[in-house]
């Protein structure tokens, strides 16, 4: 905790201390408090903001990825609103990470965290310099990376999923970069059935890991 002093334009003096506590595996939690000079303490003026304890990747993979772990990569997802949305299926998934790239990706502010509901604090969102890299460095470690791309010629139904696997997606509309999408071992694309053509990246990732999530109880 940290406690600093200061005078208003009045004269009267006040402390506030800040106080950093750690909330989960991933995040801090800060809160702030005010004592006045006449004796009187303004409490939690600052309640509730988390700022996030970064993994990584080498924690991730040097975990020794099990036979049937699964993680989730985005490429180019920039609104926090869905990165919030992502780690909450990601969780609900049993993914044991979400991988992004540190530019041209969403961070882990208040916006997000809120609508993770909870998710931020269970599953690492881990930021990397170069997603390809990354991508290659679980494929070294025996990760099947599979990229969703609507031009795939086959349907994620088709793909084996039951081994470690991360799934990667892009933002909708652009879809994945070339580069990443090179990295991948196997394309696979969600089929659609009325007029549009692409899906919000929180549903398309909920019905990628999803399934991943049925095939291996199956």
């Amino acid at each position: 905790a940290t406690t600093t002093r200061h005078e208003d334009q009045e004269g009267g003096a006040h402390s506030v201390r800040l106080t950093f506590e750690k909330q989960g595996p991933n995040n801090w939690n800060l809160t702030a408090s005010m004592d006045a000079s006449d004796g009187t303490i303004s409490d939690n003026l600052v309640e509730g903001i988390r700022f996030n304890d970064n993994g990584s990747l080498q924690q991730v993979v040097g975990t020794g990825l099990g036979n049937r772990d699964l993680v989730f990569a985005f490429d180019g997802v920039t609104d926090p609103h869905n990165l919030g949305a992502c780690l909450r299926v990601a969780d609900a998934a049993g993914a044991q990470a979400v991988i992004a790239p540190k530019d041209r990706s969403a961070s882990l502010n208040a916006t997000a965290i809120k609508v993770a509901s909870g998710a931020a604090d269970t599953v690492p969102y881990v930021t990397v310099t170069n997603l390809s890299r990354a991508l290659r460095q679980m494929q070294d470690a025996g990760v099947w990376i599979i990229g969703a791309a609507g031009e795939a010629e086959q349907d994620l139904y088709a793909v084996d999923q039951t081994g470690p696997i991360a799934w990667v997606l892009g933002a909708e509309g652009d879809g994945l970069r070339r580069l990443t999408r090179d990295t991948c071992d196997v394309l696979a694309r969600i089929p659609m059935y009325g007029s549009v053509d692409s899906l919000n990246v929180s549903v398309a990732s909920g019905i990628c890991l999803f399934e991943a999530a049925r095939q291996r109880r199956a």
